[in-house]
């Protein structure tokens, strides 16, 4: 039986300053959160499913990839523009006042304006330097932008592929759930059998599950202390195939959607922690 949910939320009254001070992230660590070894029990059907849904998601990573790209494939492009055209200018400058140099270089030279003549090469020739030296400054300032741009369509999409993830696992673990219900009653066995308590265990499910976990009584009381008595209760804010856990200890929340949550949260951690690095 496969070993996806591990229970965790509520731990025993001496360890529960303990727990507050943890994060999903370290509960997940601490072996108190265990989502992996799901998909070891899925049909031939679900295991598509979930490649299908996987490869939607690298397809959403893929074409922001894309997308950043072609805007700095854009970018390269248009700063080679800028610096065609400013060599072009350059080009077209020297060969005018070429042409104008052999008309009146001699009539210059005549009346001695040789000095002024130099000095307004000097001067347009600084000039051009300085437009050209913006250009690449504007060029490179959409290179930056670009790339940034990248980074930001992919730490946007995050938050949409930790969603998009939870959801599948919760559709594909409430559908195994229906189709083997025995998965329940290993989950709530495994539960049960990390303490081995005595005194009254109050074990509370959903009321559409209360019959089915009734019946497999003599199978949860071998994961007992034999000194233990186990009550099963039907409880309305149990909603799913899951159960809460209650002894003098302490409670254990091993609802599938308590679970779910945690782990959601414990992705979030990471994403947020991974952008701030």
């Amino acid at each position: 039986m496969s070993n996806v949910i591990k229970s965790f939320a509520y731990l025993p009254l001496n360890e529960l300053k303990l727990l507050e001070t943890m994060t999903p992230l370290q509960l997940m660590k601490a072996g108190l959160l265990q989502p992996e070894d799901a998909l070891d029990q899925l049909s031939p059907e679900q295991q598509v499913e979930l490649q299908e849904a996987n490869s939607l998601k690298d397809q959403i990573l893929k074409d922001a990839e894309t997308f950043a790209d072609e805007q700095i494939q854009q970018a390269m492009h248009e700063v080679t523009e800028l610096r065609e055209a400013a060599q072009n200018d350059i080009a077209q400058w020297w060969q005018e006042r070429r042409s104008e140099d052999e008309a009146h270089i001699q009539e210059a030279r005549q009346l001695g304006y040789e000095e002024g003549y130099a000095q307004g090469m000097q001067e347009a020739a600084e000039s051009l330097r300085m437009e050209y030296s913006d250009m690449l400054l504007e060029a490179r300032s959409i290179l930056e932008q670009a790339y940034t741009l990248k980074q930001q369509i992919i730490q946007e999409s995050e938050p949409f592929l930790i969603e998009l993830s939870t959801s599948i696992a919760e559709k594909i673990i409430g559908r195994q759930l229906t189709l083997e219900p025995e998965w329940i009653v290993e989950l709530i066995r495994k539960v049960l059998s990390r303490r081995r308590e005595k005194g009254i265990i109050t074990l509370c499910v959903a009321p559409s599950q209360f019959s089915y976990i009734q019946d497999a009584r003599e199978e949860l009381l071998t994961s007992i202390d034999s000194q233990a008595e186990l009550e099963i209760i039907p409880d309305a804010s149990v909603q799913d195939q899951g159960c809460v856990i209650r002894s003098s200890f302490g409670s254990i929340d091993a609802r599938i959607d308590t679970q779910l949550k945690e782990i959601k949260s414990a992705l979030q951690q990471v994403a947020q922690q991974s952008e701030g690095a």
